[in-house]
């Protein structure tokens, strides 16, 4: 497999991810179902995996890329594991809306294992470990890095306005900053 098909796959990866934190964000600001601090640190883990697809796509491949990826999925990973043993002691309610039968975090641990293994594959497929000479960005590549970015950049915004400086509490019930304009 070549190299561009390659970056293509990160891609794909990358716009994936970029659908998951926007999934996060309208159950945040839509459905008003404010993220946890286990649920922040697994947007946290998502996003250091986007940044490693992303310097795929943009710079070429290489194997720092995918190990800031996989570090990325292992956070995420541990912190989705968290939040899953959390909610399965029995007489715990679980956090948020189901989506497809699984609430968030459990989607999260899949993600993130399913990352773990098609990094690991894609590491396997690539030609080389010295990136080959770089061609440039496609249309489809930079549309996607731009979706990514502006997700990453709302979910920061959304995360700043609900906690403010300050850790965010434990089961969380409004925005930091709008009770603060408010009062």
């Amino acid at each position: 497999m070549n190299n561009t098909s390659l970056q293509n796959i990160n891609a794909l990866g990358l716009l994936g991810l970029s659908v998951v934190l926007i999934v996060a964000l309208v159950l945040q600001l839509v459905w008003n179902e404010l993220p946890c601090p286990l649920c922040l640190l697994q947007r946290v883990g998502f996003c250091f995996v986007m940044y490693g697809l992303f310097l795929n796509i943009k710079h070429g491949l290489s194997l720092k890329h995918y190990g800031i990826a996989l570090l990325g999925a292992v956070f995420g990973g541990i912190a989705s594991l968290r939040q899953v043993s959390l909610h399965v002691i029995p007489g715990t309610p679980p956090y948020g809306s189901a989506i497809f039968g699984f609430h968030f975090y459990t989607w999260a641990f899949i993600l993130f294992g399913a990352t773990i293994i098609i990094i690991s594959l894609l590491m396997i497929l690539q030609n080389s470990e010295v990136q080959e000479s770089f061609k440039g960005i496609s249309n489809f590549n930079n549309v996607v890095g731009l979706i990514a970015m502006i997700s990453i950049f709302v979910t920061l915004i959304a995360t700043f306005i609900e906690c403010g400086p300050f850790q965010c509490p434990d089961n969380p019930e409004s925005y930091w900053l709008i009770d603060l304009l408010s009062s």
